[in-house]
């Protein structure tokens, strides 16, 4: 495939002085002639200024560096995947996949978390979208374009509910379970007989089901904990002294990042000293990504560690924001002139230990258990 490519890319250059000489020599005949009244509105005289043919050739210069790096990156990943293992921890609705990659070895994926995770996750979902399908239609009597949605989800809610003693889950957490799925078709069997929502009965219906939410959301972290935790306590063993060059990853998308689950488990394992060294939280656009993404970012942030090193002498300069210093101080000065308080954090150096999410503290509700 590559040679191919080098061949093709071979004739585009040594044929490109024949192609410009055809098409000088087209000009030059159609000038002499005379533009044919069909080529006339769709053919202008172009014109170039040397400054804007030097802006053009020198921002190409940025285009072709990420080329160049996405052919680099290659040989990076697989020397990398060489010599140290690498655990990533993928979210999933599963409760997270976790795979360990070896050097010379095939990816080692986790036993997936029990489902009786996914089964208290559906039931406390489907509490939580139910107030997403009636909200927009909260003291709204005229509009009736909600109750074939409500009728057909509660038919599901039911559908659900008649099969609760048959899920494979402990009998104190199934009866909860079934508490919260009565509550729920109880709620929109009201809604429908008075053909009208209203917010004094949402309000009541949430603040029913909130004890037993928290059981079922406390009973989940639970189960996803316990189970990764057993995972880990296997695969840490298992490399023995290789354990202190792995590097692990797992992604979180930004309403997830704060208590992030599966990254809080790894760092159980890795300890303070690889936060943000060989154990690093990946912000993703999605909650789910893929392996290979995930492969690329820990690449891309490993070489470019090496780059920051060669060139400024610091080999975690290139874990932040190159311009930001520089754009910090611009900031103040900008502001000074305004007239205006600079609103920055505190400066952090490179390097740095500190948990990659909110650290800063302060008072109010920090957990479930701190709300009434």
């Amino acid at each position: 495939m590559k040679r191919l490519q080098f061949i093709a890319g071979f004739r585009r250059v040594a044929l490109a002085p024949l192609y410009a000489i055809g098409v000088l020599g087209f000009a030059a005949a159609t000038q002499a002639q005379g533009l044919p009244d069909h080529l006339k509105s769709i053919i202008g005289t172009q014109t170039s200024t040397p400054a804007g043919v030097a802006t053009k050739d020198v921002l190409q210069l940025n285009t072709t560096m990420f080329e160049l790096y996405g052919d680099a990156a290659a040989i990076f990943q697989k020397n990398l995947l060489a010599k140290h293992p690498v655990i990533l921890a993928l979210f999933s609705g599963e409760g997270g996949r976790l795979t360990l990659y070896r050097p010379n070895l095939p990816p080692l994926d986790a036993p997936k978390v029990p489902i009786v995770y996914q089964l208290l996750k559906s039931v406390g979902h489907s509490t939580m979208a139910l107030s997403e399908v009636v909200v927009p239609y909260l003291d709204s009597p005229n509009d009736k374009s909600w109750q074939g949605s409500l009728t057909a989800y509660r038919d599901r809610m039911k559908k659900a509910l008649d099969g609760v003693d048959a899920m494979p889950m402990q009998a104190d957490w199934r009866d909860t379970n079934r508490d919260i799925l009565k509550n729920n078709v109880a709620f929109m069997d009201e809604c429908l007989a008075k053909g009208v929502i209203t917010l004094p009965a949402l309000q009541a219906f949430a603040e029913k089901q909130r004890p037993l939410l928290k059981l079922v959301i406390a009973w989940a972290a639970e189960t996803q904990v316990g189970h990764w935790m057993g995972v880990l306590d296997e695969w840490k063993k298992m490399l023995g002294a290789d354990w202190d060059k792995t590097y692990g990853m797992s992604n979180t998308i930004y309403v997830a990042r704060q208590n992030n689950i599966l990254f809080s488990v790894m760092a159980q394992y890795f300890g303070p000293e690889a936060i943000n060294s060989r154990l690093m939280l990946i912000e993703t656009v999605s909650f789910t990504t893929t392996q290979q993404d995930m492969l690329e970012a820990l690449t891309r942030i490993v070489a470019d560690r090496s780059v920051g090193a060669l060139f400024f002498g610091n080999y975690h300069l290139m874990d932040y924001e190159l311009m930001g210093g520089n754009g910090r101080a611009a900031i103040i000065a900008e502001s000074k002139k305004r007239g205006v308080t600079p609103f920055l954090p505190p400066v952090v150096p490179f390097g740095s230990k500190q948990w990659p999410t909110l650290i800063s503290g302060g008072s109010g509700a920090a957990t479930l258990a701190d709300l009434p």
